[in-house]
């Protein structure tokens, strides 16, 4: 009996050691890090005047890390020479700073490490520390604050570079595209208001921008701008509101490239509405010429016959104001075979057009060629247009619900700008019912008109817009269903579209005003929306 026991003993010693050594390796722990670093000291202190010296250090009571130094440290004035901060990518109890350019006299310096610094464990970050000094008598504590708005989006874009150029006898307009600023700021990833701090009084130019090399100067073709006009005063109460928008390019022709048989490409930048293409020389009395746009490039196709028996020649291009002479080398390289294609396939809404564009200019049509049955095999009328830069020929007519159409181009139909033409070609489209879309309708109070009213996707497409002239009622007809934001364009000058700011001009972009609800078109369902503008 007492072996039984003594036995029963020995098993439980051994099952509570097996535990044991079971949860050896997972400990409980304990409570998760969620605290800051803690700085210590700095040397020199923060806010030293008078600083001399070459080199910062900050001492912390734990380790630290530095995160994405390069998009979070702004420094104000900014550097030529950037300073060199380390370390980067390993931990330390300390950072030090070493200034490799040389510094302006009576001058306040402002290191802001944004959230770059933090633990080394639970990564949490010392929130928008800064290291202020000044190389003269006193710390400059003025401020210029505002927030930033996209002139054209419902949303800013984020880390925006705001900044202050000094007013004084060197500076112009073109400042901004060939010197950094006096002081600046930046955003970061989550905010839209900034403060422009440790500035001296004076009078300043306020400028924001997207600058995406990050060289504080504008470059008009990658970065957005935004600016206050006229110039503003330091101190001031005043907060400002900075509108972003990106400029559209000054034009540019590129050198022109031969991509087919009598088919030249001219690339540019900037609006080609305008842009005229001339042959300088003699040309054979037959000659005749086409432009047409390419459909996703920035590109400009010209079309000539006959052919040209030249090894190269000149081609003047202008643009309002814009003109150059470019030299051509003519390649001896075969034309393209026309090829024609359905814009629309499947179903058709009932707002839209039947439409068929082609790689070669179209010349002419033949529409006794051309027919449009429907499911009951019922001839059905049309009419047709045509897009000179888009090269598309449109068919418009009346649509029924729930109904087939079958278009139908004998050979002959269609002739090209070199005289090709087509074969038999055969498309199809459907309709669906009215209930299957849904419509909306919108009324706005306080309108300044002209004006333009646009349904956007959640990622800012433009699917559907209306321009009014005078006051009405946007009705949108037939939507496809889905969710739409909407965006109003106060149109001052009646173009029918949304014309942007300009920097050297000093000219803000139109105004747009967006409703702040996203409104979901459902089948057969017609919201009915009210704005009222300010």
């Amino acid at each position: 009996m007492h072996k039984t026991v003594l036995q029963g003993l020995v098993l439980v010693a051994i099952i509570i050691t097996l535990a044991s050594c079971a949860n050896r390796g997972n400990p409980s722990g304990g409570p998760k890090d969620v605290e800051a670093p803690v700085i210590i000291k700095s040397t020199p202190e923060n806010f030293t005047t008078n600083f001399k010296g070459k080199e910062i250090r900050i001492y912390f009571d734990e380790y630290v890390k530095i995160k994405n130094l390069q998009k979070q440290l702004i420094i104000s004035p900014p550097m030529d020479i950037e300073p060199t901060v380390t370390p980067l990518g390993t931990a330390s109890k300390s950072i030090k700073i070493i200034i490799n350019d040389t510094l302006d006299d009576n001058t306040t310096y402002a290191f802001n490490f944004g959230q770059s610094i933090v633990d080394n464990n639970e990564e949490n970050p010392y929130d928008y520390y800064k290291y202020v000094f000044s190389t003269g008598d006193y710390i400059d504590s003025l401020s210029v604050k505002g927030k930033i708005l996209d002139a054209e989006n419902r949303k800013p874009d984020t880390y925006i570079s705001v900044m202050l150029y000094e007013q004084d006898s060197t500076y112009t307009d073109s400042t901004v595209y060939k010197q950094k600023p006096k002081y600046i700021t930046n955003t970061l990833d989550s905010i839209t208001n900034f403060s422009i701090d440790n500035i001296k009084p004076g009078n300043y130019k306020l400028v924001a921008l997207k600058d995406e090399n990050g060289n504080f100067t504008f470059q008009q073709d990658k970065d957005k701008i935004g600016f206050y006009e006229g110039f503003i005063t330091a101190p001031t109460e005043e907060e400002y509101t900075i509108k972003l928008f990106k400029e559209e390019l000054n034009f540019e022709a590129k050198r022109p490239k031969q991509v087919a048989g009598q088919k030249i490409a001219f690339g540019y930048e900037g609006d080609y509405r305008t842009m005229d293409i001339e042959m300088l020389g003699n040309q054979p009395a037959d000659y005749k010429t086409r432009i047409t746009k390419d459909e996703k490039t920035d590109t400009l196709y010209y079309w000539y016959k006959p052919k040209i028996e030249l090894d190269s020649a000149l081609f003047v291009v202008k643009n309002k104001t814009y003109i150059d002479t470019l030299t051509h080398r003519f390649r001896d390289i075969a034309k393209d075979s026309l090829t024609v294609k359905a814009t629309i396939a499947g179903t058709i809404n009932f707002n839209d057009d039947f439409s068929i564009s082609a790689n070669i200019p179209f010349e002419t049509i033949n529409e006794n060629q051309i027919t449009i049955l429907d499911k009951d095999s019922l001839n059905i009328p049309f009419k047709t247009s045509y897009s000179n830069y888009d090269n598309v020929y449109s068919f418009q007519f009346d649509k029924e619900e729930s109904n087939t159409y079958k278009i139908r181009m004998l050979p002959n139909a269609l002739e090209d700008f070199f005289g090709n033409v087509n074969d038999t070609l055969n498309y199809t489209v459907k309709t669906k019912t009215f209930s299957d879309y849904s419509n909306i309708r919108i009324t706005l109070r306080n309108a300044e008109y002209p004006m333009i009213v646009q349904l956007m996707t959640e990622r800012g497409e433009v699917k559907y817009e209306q321009f009014a002239a005078q006051e009405q009622l946007f009705d949108f007809r037939n939507l496809n269903p889905g969710k739409y934001y909407i965006r109003v364009i106060f149109d001052a000058n009646g173009n029918k579209k949304w014309d942007s700011g300009n920097f050297l001009k000093q000219l803000q972009p139109e105004r747009v005003a967006h409703y702040p609800d996203l409104v979901d078109a459902r089948a057969n369902w017609d919201p009915v929306i009210e704005i009222i503008l300010e």
